[in-house]
């Protein structure tokens, strides 16, 4: 799959990029039931604490397995909607688009907590990237996800601002509310309504936040950071950050089962979460 000029462009006015339909619904079906069957997720999964004293869940990870969700992050699909997002803001020569982490967002019915407003790159200062246009999110609703439980909110346009002070929020780390109102002067405040099969990709600056799940529906969703090969940190201690990813062919996506070893590998805990302390 290649993104259009016009798709490009808009990540690059926007800060993010809406792509519909990029999986199919056979894919999500396999996708969901690996991330609710398989014991890693469960296992490894920890809560984080928002400013209400609700509990974010999530699930997360540094080296891509070969269970569906490692086969969705080297996809040919995928690699190459983010070589087109981040080679057009004219990386070094030979740079590789490499993996940095994926999550999975369990925002169950009724409890799931909210997330405070932040930049990615408010987090990933602290790792010593340097580069913050060299990285980016991207999202794949595996639950439609809406106002009502909890999806994804931004601010058009605030990547543009770089790196806005952070501090803690509950356990989470969030932004300067006072350049957030701000933002809102210059950007439209926006909610990403996806089906599921849809796939958020965004900057690593932009802010976004999203509200505690009250309704009946959960609201699952699979976020993988991708980077580029030359974008080195100095203060992470994984290197998957700087591995260039191998593509797979998208059929992989489906050809792949359920991993017996787990969903992939270097989980993070909470206690080793730096953010957190």
């Amino acid at each position: 799959m290649k993104l259009t000029s016009a798709q490009i462009a808009q990540y690059h006015t926007n800060g993010y990029l809406i792509v519909k339909e990029l999986f199919s619904s056979g894919e999500i079906s396999l996708l969901y039931g690996s991330a609710t069957e398989d014991e890693a997720v469960s296992q490894n999964a920890y809560n984080v604490v928002d400013s209400t004293g609700r509990n974010s869940k999530m699930t997360l990870w540094f080296t891509p397995g070969d269970d569906p969700f490692g086969q969705l992050v080297r996809s040919e699909r995928m690699v190459s909607a983010v070589e087109d997002l981040l080679g057009a803001a004219q990386p070094p020569q030979g740079a590789k688009v490499c993996h940095f982490h994926s999550k999975l967002m369990q925002k169950e019915s009724r409890v799931g907590g909210a997330w405070e407003w932040h930049q990615d790159y408010g987090y990933w200062y602290k790792n010593g990237f340097l580069f913050p246009e060299q990285m980016l999110s991207a999202m794949v609703a595996l639950t439609p996800a809406n106002a009502e439980n909890g999806c994804l909110q931004v601010i058009s346009g605030s990547h543009r601002m770089g790196r806005v002070e952070h501090g803690f929020a509950g356990e989470q780390v969030g932004a300067n509310l006072r350049f957030v109102e701000e933002s809102k002067k210059y950007g439209k405040h926006l909610f990403m309504e996806l089906e599921a099969g849809d796939v958020l990709f965004f900057h690593s600056n932009i802010l976004h936040r999203s509200e505690a799940n009250l309704s009946d529906r959960p609201r699952w969703s699979f976020i993988s950071a991708y980077n580029l090969s030359t974008n080195v940190p100095f203060n992470e201690k994984s290197t998957a950050c700087i591995t260039p990813l191998e593509t797979v062919p998208d059929e992989a996506v489906l050809q792949s089962a359920l991993s017996s070893s787990g969903i992939g590998k270097e989980f993070l805990s909470k206690e080793a979460d730096v953010t957190l302390k």
